[in-house]
């Protein structure tokens, strides 16, 4: 069991490094905001993972990959959440700035929700988790659905921690790019791509 939950943790920590829609989701809201902000669209991420592994565990994610037109509709569903996030991101103008006296950002509440809802709508995670998890199990007789959830909560103790660390890293980052002209504009068309992007990532093979 050890030697498997070391893999997993191994494998899990390669992942979270590897360039991504999440991460660098996290690294553009960091640079654009600050590090807290980052963290707190990090837990939000992680936090709908705890949706995925449930599916898992239980199975239903085999039968949304089983339906042809539910998974399509999951599908257009995170794409369309994630046009609106960058026409919202649009309409705000050029004042995306982060200095100390106007700054046009959202709550940490509100990025923690934004990524909750980010993480669920995206089925390209259910899908992963379907087909890693099982591969980890240590023992398909005892009970699986606690294997799973001991699985989920690794990958996302894990995830937290690298992604967090992005996240304080982007945040100097922020520090350096606030103080150049125009900053403004930069962050905002940077985080329209970031989200244009994904939602185009939902439709790829």
């Amino acid at each position: 069991m050890f030697e498997i939950l070391l893999s997993f943790s191994i494998a899990t920590m390669a992942l979270a490094l590897s360039p991504g829609p999440d991460n660098v989701f996290v690294f553009t809201q960091s640079i654009t905001n600050g590090s807290s902000y980052g963290i707190a669209t990090t837990a939000g991420l992680i936090s709908g993972c705890i949706v995925h592994t449930t599916l898992v565990a239980f199975g239903i994610s085999a039968i949304i990959m089983a339906s042809e037109g539910l998974f399509l509709g999951i599908k257009i569903a995170g794409a369309i959440y994630l046009l609106y996030l960058a026409f919202q991101v649009y309409k705000a103008g050029n004042t995306l700035m982060i200095t100390s006296k106007e700054i046009v950002q959202k709550s940490h509440f509100q990025l923690y929700k934004q990524g909750v809802i980010m993480n669920i709508l995206n089925p390209k995670v259910t899908i992963f988790f379907l087909a890693f998890f099982p591969a980890f199990l240590w023992d398909k007789e005892e009970n699986t659905i606690a294997q799973f959830y001991i699985l989920g909560l690794l990958f996302m103790g894990i995830s937290f921690l690298i992604f967090s660390a992005i996240a304080l890293l982007s945040g100097r980052i922020s520090t350096f790019l606030q103080q150049k002209k125009n900053s403004g504009v930069f962050f905002k068309w940077l985080q329209i791509i970031v989200f244009t992007g994904i939602a185009i990532f939902l439709f790829l093979p």
